[in-house]
């Protein structure tokens, strides 16, 4: 399967902050880009997201989708949901859910291999998060005949 062409920027939502990836335009490498403060009351955080998209031009952002190992909604996942509906409805770009199972467990674990200690972590997790989502998008796509996870509708999960 060949991947469709063009960047993607990676979400990993989080309550008190969003972790942004990117790739390149041949979607072959995820990168982190930042982490951009929660904001859910005036919305900067999800106006800093459509704009890195603008910037970029992605053809696509992709939220990671918060499941417990069983495949079951957890305590983050109607936020992520929600925060991906505001997302799409705000953004040109079309906004998918992909699983995300052990994204931050393992951004913390590269991190940890990285000689980071656990205190460095907080600036940078969220953004290794993304990357780890994004990157698993890459790759399922690349592995299977349709992009993962599903297309979100503008204002799903309000």
């Amino acid at each position: 399967m060949t991947l469709r062409p063009g960047v993607r920027l990676g979400v990993d939502v989080g309550r008190a902050r969003v972790g942004v990836a990117r790739c390149d335009p041949h979607a072959m490498l995820a990168t982190p880009v930042e982490t951009v403060p929660r904001d859910d009351e005036s919305g900067a955080d999800l106006r800093r997201i459509v704009e890195l998209a603008n910037e970029l031009e992605a053809i696509e952002i992709v939220v990671g989708h918060p499941l417990s190992m069983s495949g079951q909604a957890t305590a983050s996942t109607e936020d992520a949901v929600a925060f991906a509906g505001r997302l799409a409805a705000a953004s040109a770009a079309p906004v998918r859910l992909v699983d995300e199972r052990l994204s931050t467990v393992s951004a913390h674990s590269a991190l940890r291999s990285a000689g980071k200690r656990t205190k460095q972590h907080r600036p940078v997790v969220d953004q290794v998060a993304a990357v780890i989502i994004l990157q698993h998008a890459l790759d399922a796509e690349r592995a299977a005949p349709n992009p993962p996870g599903t297309v979100v509708a503008p204002n799903e999960g309000r």
